[in-house]
């Protein structure tokens, strides 16, 4: 089974530029035709947050009409940069999203179960994940039977060493961690809003973050590193489920020189 993700899209109403420097709408369209034309296609495209910038209607408009062109079944979950009853309100179609609250689900695609888990703070970019969100994440991990798990967050539970992402993880980690934990069946934990592909062991699993679709934020280490962003390569992961593990890839986006000989 293919799983494809894709993360912290920040469409704009039809028009309007990212940060007033990138076309994101264009990016994402870039990103759709790239899943598209992958073969094999994935099965499932996996959509982690920030699908939009500021929570508006003309956005989650603009981001319906982008994603009408994806040609294999999404899900959705929100980011800070998210509304989530908006988000709801334009995607009807998506029973699965909670018409209220936050927006945890799961979702059996067998062999696989995905379980989403919201962790965005309304009206704030930290992440947090409050008791009753561990406990329906308990009553989940416990409903798969020992399935093969992929749980789905927006904010990264750990600290990534650029300080101007830390400060808006997701806090208060180790009450995750003791769950997760619990639950050896959890093949992944994918996340995005850090703009970064990174990698890291926590839980007992892997957890593994996505790049964006638009811009990506600079790599700096340095404790007093300014924030920034680069035109980086956008890319997608691709996360393979085959003989009993998973595999998971990075895919750029975009038209680069080759295929050249191997050998």
């Amino acid at each position: 089974m293919l799983l494809a993700q894709i993360s912290d899209l920040h469409v704009r109403p039809a028009g309007q530029r990212y940060k007033d420097a990138v076309d994101s709408n264009r990016m994402l369209a870039e990103a759709i035709a790239h899943l598209n034309g992958l073969d094999p296609r994935p099965e499932l495209v996996l959509i982690t947050g920030d699908l939009v910038d500021e929570g508006l209607d003309a956005e989650y408009e603009a981001l319906w009409d982008l994603l009408a062109a994806l040609e294999p079944p999404f899900l959705l979950m929100p980011g800070n940069h998210d509304d989530r009853e908006t988000l709801v309100r334009h995607f009807p179609e998506h029973a699965y999203l909670p018409p209220r609250g936050p927006k945890h689900y799961v979702v059996d695609r067998p062999p696989l179960r995905i379980v989403a888990l919201d962790t965005t703070v309304p009206g704030d970019h930290h992440g947090e994940v409050d008791a009753a969100g561990l406990a329906w994440l308990e009553t989940a991990l416990q409903g798969g039977r020992g399935a093969p798990t992929v749980v789905l967050m927006h904010h990264p539970p750990f600290a990534c060493g650029i300080p101007y992402l830390d400060r808006y993880m997701c806090r208060d980690p180790g009450r995750l961690e003791k769950v997760i934990g619990r639950f050896p069946n959890v093949e992944r934990v994918l996340c995005g809003h850090v703009h970064r592909p990174i990698l890291r062991r926590w839980a007992g699993t892997v957890l593994a973050t996505c790049p964006s679709t638009a811009t990506q934020i600079a790599l700096r280490l340095r404790t007093d590193a300014s924030p920034a962003s680069f035109c980086e390569p956008p890319a997608c992961l691709l996360h393979h489920w085959q003989d009993g593990a998973m595999v998971t890839h990075t895919s750029y986006i975009g038209r680069f020189e080759g295929p050249f000989p191997f050998a």
